[in-house]
């Protein structure tokens, strides 16, 4: 790109200006050009491995371990899986624009303490406000898992919505994930690969995902997760609104 100044405007310029600001003007002038095309286009996503790139920027040190797509609110979705250390990672990323709409992790065969003791409700609270600071709790309970007795904590913080997992016994945050809040009708809300294959290995402990798929059955949304356990193999059709299990074989 060549920036051509007039040389009549030049002396005109020179003999009411210094040389120095004259040329600094110029500088800024000429960044500014350079600049301008590289903000102006959206950064779109158009493969995979432009998905894992991103997803390995967002956690360093991470492998990845899959790529899968979906559609949420009728737009492309690249959800890339990790794994660092004891966590694995979700990461969701929008085509259209690059952006990352949804993230969480979860440490993997977490085993909560089973001494019967838990943390007072409000102690997790505090918890929870200083992990994501300024955020409003909206919803705080107590549920049981296969890792023993967990709270759950629900927050709000400007268009995100935080999701907090915490071990009753010590107050150990074992999962967390946030995702921008979507303003489309919950009619065309699905659940999502990744939480598919949460329920999956949820019913199937210890088995590893090997495919997953949006389909349609009779009409019905639903992800078909086939799944690998000790060499026997697991097929489960789990409904892509609700998260119900249709079938198990």
């Amino acid at each position: 790109m060549e920036l051509i100044l007039d040389v009549k405007c030049f002396y005109i310029l020179k003999g009411v200006f210094p040389m120095k600001k004259i040329m600094m003007t110029v500088a800024v002038v000429f960044c500014v050009i350079l600049m301008a095309p590289a903000t102006a286009e959206a950064k779109k996503i158009s493969s995979a491995g432009a998905a894992k790139k991103l997803a390995r920027n967002k956690v360093k040190g991470a492998v990845v371990t899959e790529v899968d797509t979906d559609y949420e609110n009728g737009g492309l979705i690249y959800e890339v899986s990790l794994n660092k250390g004891s966590r694995e990672y979700g990461l969701n990323y929008r085509a259209s624009d690059g952006r990352l709409v949804q993230y969480e992790w979860e440490i993997a065969d977490f085993t909560g303490t089973s001494n019967g003791k838990k943390l007072a409700k409000s102690r997790i609270k505090k918890l929870a406000k200083k992990y994501v600071k300024k955020a409003k709790i909206t919803q705080v309970y107590l549920d049981t898992d296969d890792s023993g007795e967990e709270y759950k904590v629900t927050m709000k913080k400007g268009n995100k919505t935080h999701h907090l997992v915490y071990a009753a016994g010590t107050g150990k945050l074992i999962e967390y994930k946030w995702k921008i809040s979507s303003k489309s009708s919950s009619k065309t809300k699905y659940i999502g690969v990744a939480k598919a294959k949460s329920i999956a290995k949820k019913k199937v402990p210890g088995g590893t995902c090997v495919k997953v798929e949006f389909d349609k059955d009779d009409g019905v949304p639903v992800y078909e997760v086939e799944m690998v356990k000790d060499n026997q193999e697991y097929e489960l059709t789990i409904h892509a609104k609700t998260g119900k299990i249709l079938e198990y074989d």
